[in-house]
């Protein structure tokens, strides 16, 4: 699971370097406009790049890792639908 946000979160930061990089090695010298709209691509890249990398898959467990209180461990299993029969 770890791989998979590592691998998403650097093919979106590769892109965005490779988006800013270009812009202004050469597509600068086609059109400046085309340029700053590629800078401006980028600049939303991070942000999205930083949500893929700490999205909570389905079976994450961050901070509902078991606390050793077994009253209120069942009491949050019960909460999350886990080790209920459905008869």
């Amino acid at each position: 699971m770890y791989a998979r946000r590592r691998r998403a979160y650097f093919l979106l930061m590769g892109g965005c370097l490779f988006l800013f990089v270009s812009a202004w090695s050469f597509v600068r010298l086609l059109s400046v406009e085309a340029a700053v709209a590629l800078c401006v691509v980028a600049m939303v890249i991070p942000p999205v790049a930083a949500i893929v990398a700490n999205r909570r898959g389905p079976d994450d467990r961050w901070w509902d890792d078991p606390s050793g209180d077994a009253k209120s461990d069942e009491w949050w299993d019960e909460l999350d639908g886990k080790g209920r029969r459905d008869d």
